[in-house]
């Protein structure tokens, strides 16, 4: 009961957001984080809605990213050839070495960096979500960069598709280009079918691609974080992997062995959504506008930098591979 305020004020914002983004173009999540961040900063929240907003950013975060790996298909490399999987791989390593350079070049956190450059490079707003907490950015800058991120994307929507056909692309390569640039799944399919048909399908096939890459990433970097925590304080610890991650790989295994039926696997992924809508809100809740004023204009000047690398890597191993 003590949770119930806090928990129908995050249902609240996430459903305002919702409704809101049939006419703002920013995406549901960015409007939840900012619809949440306006509120708590314009009124003062009750103490007892506290432990309902609490619940929703640390407990239904992790049940919401559990639930995102019933959407990881593995059966999808199939579709892919040696040379998209070779530039998939080789796109989202070397942004990541470009988001460590650029962040330690601009005198930012590195660990702020590498989450700006997994958001960039695997799926947005969702890879944000699993992986913050591994490497312990705090919530007002995990959502800086959710926020940061969405908006690239709906920016990369408009204008990378002109990009492709202004380079002579084919459709196929125009679809690997959005489908290997773009942050999340909905701006990758928006972008590519926007198109036409075929280069909607070759970018969602590239972005699942990606999407794929979230696991090993995850466990890299609980293994990364660990041996950095060890060098740190000199003293062996047991490396702590978040218990949500096992739920991940779990809808994982689900959903590439294709045992649960297919209206199944559409509900697992429709309660995961709703769950990060409403952890998202949470965290736009829990942020200061003081925090965002003092690294926010920073930090987008540094996602640009990172997006316009991932793009230019992309453009120029498309015709290398492909």
């Amino acid at each position: 009961m003590k949770k119930l305020y806090g928990l129908l004020l995050t249902l609240g914002v996430a459903l305002l957001a919702t409704f809101l983004s049939s006419f703002i173009p920013i995406g549901t999540i960015a409007l939840a984080i900012i619809l949440g961040a306006v509120f708590s900063n314009s009124v003062k929240i009750p103490e007892n809605f506290n432990d309902g907003i609490v619940f929703s950013e640390k407990t239904l975060l992790a049940i919401a990213i559990a639930l995102m790996g019933i959407n990881l298909d593995f059966n999808v490399l199939t579709k892919l050839g040696f040379g998209t999987i070779f530039l998939i791989i080789i796109s989202l390593l070397l942004t990541l070495v470009f988001s460590f350079y650029i962040s330690k070049k601009k005198d930012f956190e590195k660990n702020f960096g590498l989450i700006l450059g997994i958001g960039n490079g695997v799926c947005g707003s969702a890879a944000i979500a699993a992986t913050k907490d591994i490497v312990k950015l705090d919530k007002d800058k995990s959502a800086i960069a959710i926020a940061i991120v969405n908006l690239l994307g709906t920016v990369g929507l408009i204008v990378l598709p002109l990009i492709g056909v202004l380079l002579g692309f084919n459709d196929v390569q125009i679809g690997i280009l959005l489908g290997n640039t773009l942050q999340s799944v909905g701006h990758a399919v928006a972008a590519g079918f926007g198109v036409n048909e075929t280069v909607g399908q070759s970018a969602t096939i590239v972005k699942m691609g990606r999407i794929l890459l979230l696991t090993p990433l995850i466990i890299w970097l609980i293994y990364y974080t660990s041996k950095q925590h060890i060098s740190e304080n000199k003293s062996l610890r047991k490396i702590q992997i978040p218990k949500f991650i096992f739920g991940f790989i779990f809808f994982s295994i689900l959903a590439s062995t294709q045992i649960i039926p297919e209206t199944m696997v559409k509900y697992i992924s429709w309660i995961g959504e709703a769950t990060l809508l409403m952890a998202m809100s949470a965290i736009g809740l829990k942020i200061s506008f003081k925090a965002i004023k003092q690294t926010g204009w920073e930090a987008f000047i540094l996602a640009g930098y990172i997006f316009k690398f991932q793009i230019i890597l992309s453009i120029i191993l498309i015709a290398i591979f492909s």
